[in-house]
């Protein structure tokens, strides 16, 4: 299915009403002068939110520390027993999950990860939380290609019944994306009760999909049970897509992005036997962090997708389509938080914001704060 980017408004009309191409549009403008903006705390560059309790969270930043917030108290404490991790460029400890248990709270992490002969690569640990510490705490993965590359670790996680998927990027060598053999330039899937992965179609038994760049954002959709994703383009070509098992997502095969010195990368189009974005940004967005809002105080954004956007400075709300399908977005709380880096809801419907800053913060959104103890 061919994807191209008008800048013509006439074009775009045309060809919508004739039905030949998915575009973006932007929607009405949506009211968010009256939602309470909290700063609950500073971190230095933080990259993972993971909601532990109904006034806890976990936050991950770059250079190797996990901190856990109180949001009533807006004190934060932090955990000891990560993981020792490699902070350099884009790497460092990045996101975080928690399972919670009968046994009690288990806490999974990806980061970039030193080796011996002073290469890099992607790791997941998982520990019990006891206290102000991880405990027990292993690697349950390991992917097998290592580089001096700092770029493109990807590292986003999400966590469905029994298993754990996470987002793995190229880091910066393109080919390992389409070689279901390399861990790089996939999504994952590990189970996280300890038993191995089944092999399928020859490819590597953790591997669920292949052909991405970058993707830093990963989260499952509960009204429908899909896994959602995005991923940086090169110049442009930022995705959504729709994640199921064994697809090739095309990169670099099939891009629509530029390279940075001017060309095509691959096709701009999906031929047989590659996936189709369902969403394309050009010029780029830079997203990182991906939720849906199910929750019930914000009526105004119920249902529709919420992406970061670094570059723009802003969380793009997507609209979604009678058939669950992205259809309009619009850029809200422009250059409110800074560069946003992810984002999270509660029970209670408030929303989480972290901003990738030296000096970081955690925001909570609501109309009222509630006391959540």
């Amino acid at each position: 299915m061919w994807k191209r980017i008008f800048t013509s408004s006439i074009f775009i009309v045309i060809f919508n009403i004739l039905g030949l191409l998915d575009f973006k549009a932007t929607s009405a403008e949506i009211n968010t002068s009256k939602i309470k903006i909290e700063k609950i705390g500073t971190v230095y560059l933080p990259w993972g939110l993971a909601v532990l309790t109904p006034y806890e969270v976990l936050v991950t930043t770059k250079i190797g520390k996990l901190f856990l917030f109180n949001l009533n108290t807006k004190t934060k404490t932090l955990i000891g027993g990560t993981p020792r991790s490699a902070f350099y460029r884009q790497g460092g400890l990045l996101d975080v999950a928690v399972q919670k248990t009968k046994d009690g709270n288990y806490v999974f992490l990806c980061y970039s990860k030193l080796t011996a002969n002073k290469n890099l690569t992607v790791a997941i640990s998982k520990s019990k939380l006891l206290g102000n510490k991880l405990i027990k705490t292993r690697d349950i993965f390991t992917s097998n290609y290592l580089s001096k590359s700092g770029i493109h670790f990807g590292c986003r996680l999400a966590l469905h019944d029994i298993h754990l998927f996470a987002s793995l990027g190229d880091r910066g060598d393109r080919a390992n994306a389409q070689n279901p053999s390399n861990h790089s330039g996939s999504i994952i899937r590990i189970p996280v009760n300890g038993n191995k992965p089944t092999r399928s179609l020859g490819w590597l038994p953790e591997i669920y999909s292949i052909g991405h760049r970058n993707p830093q954002g990963l989260y499952f959709q509960k009204s429908t049970g899909q896994l959602w994703s995005h991923e940086h383009g090169p110049r442009g070509g930022d995705e959504i897509n729709i994640i199921k098992k064994n697809h090739n997502y095309g990169w670099p095969k099939v891009s629509y992005g530029k390279e940075y010195i001017g060309g095509d990368i691959g096709l701009n189009y999906s031929p047989e036997g590659f996936t189709d974005p369902v969403w394309v940004w050009t010029p780029s967005i830079a997203p990182s962090g991906l939720t849906f809002y199910e929750g019930k105080m914000f009526r105004q954004f119920s249902g529709k997708l919420l992406v970061g956007a670094l570059k723009y400075r802003c969380i793009y709300l997507i609209n979604l389509s009678f058939d669950n399908k992205p259809e309009k977005e619009e850029c809200i709380f422009k250059n409110v938080f800074g560069r946003v880096r992810d984002i999270e809801v509660l029970a209670d419907g408030s929303m989480l914001v972290i901003n990738d800053e030296k000096q970081g913060h955690l925001f909570r959104l609501s109309t009222n704060i509630p006391n959540s103890k």
